[in-house]
């Protein structure tokens, strides 16, 4: 495989990650106060992610140059867009549990640790099998192929949060209260610990985002198997993910036809994938992003078109704040992702 490799010391590694921590110590303490996030933050959060995730490009322009900042952009790119995907599966499922907006940030932000977890092992194995055994290329191409055409085709799949493997064990292992305890993930009652309804929403998030975390890995490592970029393009994308759902939490209804343009960026790396262990090689870093941000630009574009003059309702629920902050009553969650799944009814976790 042809790939871009240089050394990176391992106080390089260890600065950014010391870095992605401080910044995650931040955001945590600039919200430890439970807030209900609105849109103006929201916004401004998004803002300063972006433009550390984008600046970081530019201090590996000015290290490595144009061709190791060009492929990192197009790795971060690609995570983002894929990342637009999991805010509707977050919508999806503090929909379906009725989590109060107070909490939700709290959910997502320990939700967002275990994402950078669960990539940080996936890249390792990933980018070592692909430089190991050839054929995995083809492999994880197919797969990449496979899941861009489940997205396009896929619409209407009911999806019931609470009947995910990992929730029933986790519910099944420990003792749950079917309530939320303010933003506590666990109680204690009669001297037992016990788990709170927040626990078993944070046991779902990261059930689910655990698929996002295969299909972005592997689709980043469609462009490039060098670790450190790989790593870097998930970690700064991921790390804007809660200040993304709450900008775009009222707009998720009008992204109609943004799935199309996932699949095809899907099956675009699964392809690119294949061709660089055939006598076609890797296709050019500049043709992968103009590929990326053609696609997104006109899936976004399209959508927004037609949904013109529609209402931007957000999807996660809260419409009486007194009901759903004891747990008691559950909203439908309207619409999710056409990429993930479809309409549901709610029933009782």
């Amino acid at each position: 495989m042809n790939e871009l490799s240089f050394a990176v010391p391992l106080w390089v590694w260890a600065a950014v990650t010391l870095g992605i921590g401080v910044m995650l110590a931040v955001d945590l303490i600039a919200h430890r106060d439970n807030h209900v996030i609105g849109f103006r933050e929201a916004a401004i959060w998004s803002s300063i992610w972006i433009a550390i995730g984008l600046g970081f490009g530019l201090i590996l322009w000015a290290w490595q140059g144009g061709d190791a900042s060009s492929t990192y952009y197009a790795g971060y790119l690609i995570e983002k867009a894929l990342s637009i995907d999991n805010v509707f599966v977050f919508a999806l499922v503090f929909s379906f549990f009725a989590v109060p907006d107070a909490y939700q940030h709290k959910v997502l932000f320990w939700g967002v640790i275990g994402a950078l977890a669960f990539r940080l092992v996936f890249i390792f194995i990933g980018a070592e099998l692909l430089q190991v055994f050839f054929w995995t290329a083809y492999l994880f191409g197919a797969f990449l192929i496979w899941t861009g055409w489940k997205m396009a085709v896929s619409k209407d799949e009911e999806v019931h949060p609470d009947r995910n493997p990992v929730v029933r064990l986790v519910k099944k292992l420990i003792p749950t209260d079917p309530k939320f305890h303010g933003d506590k993930f666990f109680i204690r009652v009669n001297g037992k610990r016990i788990a709170t309804l927040l626990f078993v929403v944070l046991v779902a998030i990261e059930a689910t985002d655990l698929i996002f975390a295969v299909d972005s890995v592997a689709a980043v490592l469609a462009i490039t198997t060098n670790t450190f970029i790989v790593w870097t393009a998930n970690a700064f994308a991921v790390l804007g993910l809660r200040s993304l759902y709450f900008c775009l939490a009222g707009l998720l209804r009008r992204f109609t036809y943004l799935h199309y343009g996932l699949a095809v960026l899907l099956a675009f790396a699964g392809v690119k994938l294949i061709l660089s262990e055939t006598p076609v090689g890797k296709l050019p870093i500049p043709l992968t992003l103009g590929v990326i941000v053609a696609t997104i630009t006109v899936s976004i574009t399209w959508s927004l078109i037609a949904t013109r003059g529609q209402n931007g309702d957000t999807l996660t629920g809260t419409d009486h704040p007194d009901e759903t902050a004891q747990g008691d009553t559950h909203h439908a969650a309207g619409h999710a992702s056409p990429a993930r799944q479809g309409t549901h009814q709610k029933e009782s976790p």
